[in-house]
């Protein structure tokens, strides 16, 4: 199978061989890789326009919205900006060193529970957060999120995706700018924990259901402008996704750990 590793060779040489096609699996992240490897290596330089997503999708044999969801990747680490009405820029070296993850980190079922944990915290307190501040505007958005992680389900698909917008656009009712930025970076590894977690969901209707009641209870509470209620339901809807993994066989059962019901909103 061709590798997704492109080297920092002279710009006439890829220009004639052109970029291999990318594997169909995790696209966007192979592609993210492959740029920021192009990037670093030199091929573009600080300041340095990169091609337009039509470009891009074309020279890499993948869609727009897979290059769009991988440049994004790379906005979140810093090495790229955009300028208004213009393009995507190479960003100047960082002065800090930007946060990263060893590439292995989802290379075990274990790890897969410590994103899992990791998304537990931070999640929590988004979704209190978004209960006090989330606008007509965004709820409407929320809404709609949560619709087309049940659109998706129900044709097949592992809705890992949309469920990702349901949980950025959470983080975007918080109208704290760095939880979008932090979860942007945090995507690349919750994306493959959301993989095996739906996968297992998907085993079970009903564990499915579950799911998607957890799903709107977070709505229900942040619609409610209920923040106790909103951060009780999206830990517990974390904790009963590590429960369903112990149960379905993918994790060993931890006695410690017990199914939750999910948080509903208190009345009046």
């Amino acid at each position: 199978m061709p590798s997704a590793t492109v080297s920092a060779a002279p710009r006439q040489r890829r220009a004639r061989a052109g970029p291999e096609p990318l594997h169909p699996e995790r696209l966007s992240d192979r592609l993210a890789q492959r740029l920021m490897q192009q990037i670093e290596g030199g091929a573009w330089k600080p300041g340095d326009r990169l091609p337009t997503e039509a470009q891009l999708a074309a020279a890499h044999g993948v869609s727009r919205s897979v290059v769009r969801e991988a440049v994004h990747q790379i906005k979140s680490r810093g090495l790229l900006r955009s300028r208004q009405g213009s393009g995507v820029y190479v960003s100047p070296p960082p002065s800090n060193r930007p946060l990263a993850f060893d590439p292995t980190v989802l290379e075990s079922i274990e790890a897969v529970v410590q994103v899992v944990e990791l998304r537990r915290v931070l999640e929590g307190e988004m979704a209190a957060l978004a209960a006090k501040r989330i606008t007509r505007t965004q709820l409407a958005g929320l809404r709609r999120s949560l619709a087309a992680i049940d659109t998706a389900s129900a044709g097949g698909h592992d809705a890992v995706e949309e469920d990702l917008s349901f949980h950025r656009a959470i983080g975007e009712a918080t109208g704290n700018p760095q939880f979008a930025r932090l979860l942007g970076f945090l995507e690349q590894y919750l994306r493959e924990a959301m993989r095996v977690t739906r996968g297992n969901e998907a085993r079970s209707a009903d564990w499915m259901q579950q799911v998607r009641n957890e799903h709107r209870a977070i709505v229900d509470a942040i619609a409610a402008g209920d923040a106790g209620a909103a951060r009780r339901a999206a830990i517990a809807h974390l904790l009963q996704g590590e429960v369903r993994l112990q149960h379905g066989g993918v994790v060993a059962i931890r006695r410690r750990d017990r199914p939750l019901r999910p948080a509903k909103p208190r009345r009046g």
